[in-house]
């Protein structure tokens, strides 16, 4: 038990969001072995709502171009609502994620044309060779979104396993009409996000800093009748 214990974590510890990839490809079969292994994850009444949609190649780098130019012009459209806003804690980590990301490639505060070309790294999928498209079913509405959550989870962890990087990414929600129609993902279904993954750029500092986690006193509440 103790052995199993420790190498959950290991895999925790080991995951990260990667944004630098090298172009080596990854084999089909390790693929298709992640998402095996996500595949088990639990679901509501076993619903099992996610579609993935796995995109290489020349398939990639058109959506690639496609997204760009509708980053460019600027006008999101995303299936799901964004947060309303961050406030309190939920503020203060976004924003020590943000500067962290910044800090690690030199990006000056105030630097709004470089902030800028960071962000589109995201339409570029951070240079990955694959990335996986998360649908879900619209007719499942907030219950499939969070299994697909779960989903998400499970394949960054099951890739992790496999010494897969990867770099789960709302971003590409924003502009969800853009990658419908590229794609050609059916009406009936809500984009999720996209799931980047492939090997590490070991030599860019964007991927040497971590995100803290929060202590469980901060975010657990425990109910005892004996006290």
């Amino acid at each position: 038990m103790m052995d199993e214990k420790k190498a959950l974590n290991n895999i925790l510890d080991r995951r990260f969001s990667c944004r630098s990839f090298t172009n080596k490809p990854v084999s089909r079969k390790i693929i298709e072995d992640i998402l095996s292994t996500a595949q088990k994850i639990p679901s509501w009444c076993n619903a099992q709502p996610w579609t993935v949609t796995i995109c290489s190649g020349k398939i990639l780098n058109n959506l690639s171009n496609k997204l760009l130019e509708a980053a460019d012009k600027g006008k999101t459209n995303s299936d799901i609502p964004f947060p309303v806003k961050y406030e309190g804690i939920y503020r203060e980590r976004r924003k020590e994620c943000g500067l962290q990301l910044y800090n690690s490639i030199g990006i000056e505060k105030g630097d709004h044309h470089k902030a800028k070309l960071q962000m589109h790294e995201n339409f570029k999928f951070f240079g990955a060779p694959h990335t996986a498209i998360i649908t879900s079913e619209k007719l499942l509405g907030e219950y499939g979104m969070i299994d697909c959550g779960a989903y998400i989870t499970a394949f960054t962890l099951a890739a992790a396993a496999q010494n897969i990087n990867t770099i789960p990414q709302a971003a590409i929600a924003s502009f969800s009409s853009t990658v419908r129609n590229t794609l050609k993902i059916s009406e009936n279904k809500t984009i999720i996000c996209a799931i980047s993954f492939g090997y590490e750029n070991p030599y860019h500092p964007i991927n040497r800093f971590r995100t803290s986690r929060t202590n469980i006193s901060e975010t657990t509440l425990w109910l005892d009748d004996k006290d």
